[in-house]
């Protein structure tokens, strides 16, 4: 039997690391969750057997969840019901869907826990590193997202358009830009590359003076997502090595790249590419 209740990206986030800890623990049964008004609700649920699990609510310190989560480290039982390390706040949920062994592993984002995961079986199981570990790398890798997720959404709130922009603010447009281009480089997820890209898009705009229409790029320049990530941060006067160092590439590379965006901006200088760039529209 499958339970989830998804109802949109970071729901969908969850869903996918459950499905990830069963595969990776070989837990019959995996759920989980983030905070959501002061406690963690379940959204999303696997191999479980019955419908006891749905509804779960857990705050900090009640349960095996609960624990982890004011611990911020993983905990487990391999016998729910006699375990006197835990409260049983939570045995209709749990014992009702039969479970005796159970792993609770926090999601941990900037040293304070936002969520929740578990694995579970029926039987008494032993639980150790080789569990622990591939378990923790899921939570690991949430936490992880939602550090990106946290990072983008600040950048819509604190770029908010406004009358006019100073050339401070255009200055800081300008870097935010680059470093979402940085973020972008690093991100594996698609969805969560396109929802950036909304971002620059945005950003773009902001970029334009007011009143006047959008400028859009001619059709005979087209820099590659690498070439424009290397033109941002070269636009904030980062060197070739810092540009290498940012994006995870080989200072090389950045100069292959750069020497690319300049061609197709027929410009002599990084300095002519930036402005030609910014004129197309492709940079803020």
């Amino acid at each position: 039997m499958r339970a989830t209740a998804q109802t949109g990206p970071v729901e969908e986030l969850i869903a996918e690391g459950v499905r990830e800890l069963a595969q990776r623990t070989h837990f019959p049964v995996a759920f989980g969750g983030l905070f959501d008004h002061g406690s963690v609700t379940v959204t999303s649920i696997i191999g479980n057997r019955t419908r006891s699990l749905d509804g779960l609510s857990v705050r900090p310190e009640r349960g095996l969840g609960g624990r982890a989560m004011i611990e911020l480290r993983p905990r487990m039982t391999n016998d729910y019901r006699t375990s006197q390390q835990i409260t049983h706040d939570y045995d209709v949920y749990v014992l009702g869907e039969g479970l005796r062994t159970l792993l609770a592993v926090p999601i941990i984002v900037g040293g304070r826990s936002r969520g929740v995961l578990y694995a579970g079986a029926w039987e008494q199981s032993q639980i150790g590193g080789v569990t622990t570990a591939p378990a923790m790398g899921v939570a690991q890798r949430i936490s992880a997202e939602l550090r990106v997720r946290d990072e983008v959404d600040r950048r819509v709130r604190e770029l908010a358009p406004s009358p006019a922009m100073d050339a401070t603010q255009r200055e800081d447009l300008r870097e935010s830009f680059a470093e979402l281009r940085s973020i972008a480089a690093m991100v594996a997820d698609d969805r969560l590359r396109t929802r950036i890209e909304a971002v620059e898009r945005r950003l773009l705009g902001l970029a334009e003076p007011q009143g006047a229409p959008p400028t859009a790029p001619l059709q005979t320049v087209h820099l590659s997502p690498r070439e424009l990530d290397v033109l941002a941060c070269a636009a904030m006067g980062a060197t070739n090595a810092e540009i290498a160092a940012d994006l995870g590439l080989r200072e090389g590379t950045v100069k292959a790249y750069l020497s690319a965006a300049m061609s197709k901006l027929d410009a002599s200088t990084r300095h002519a590419a930036v402005a030609r760039a910014r004129r197309l529209g492709l940079l803020p």
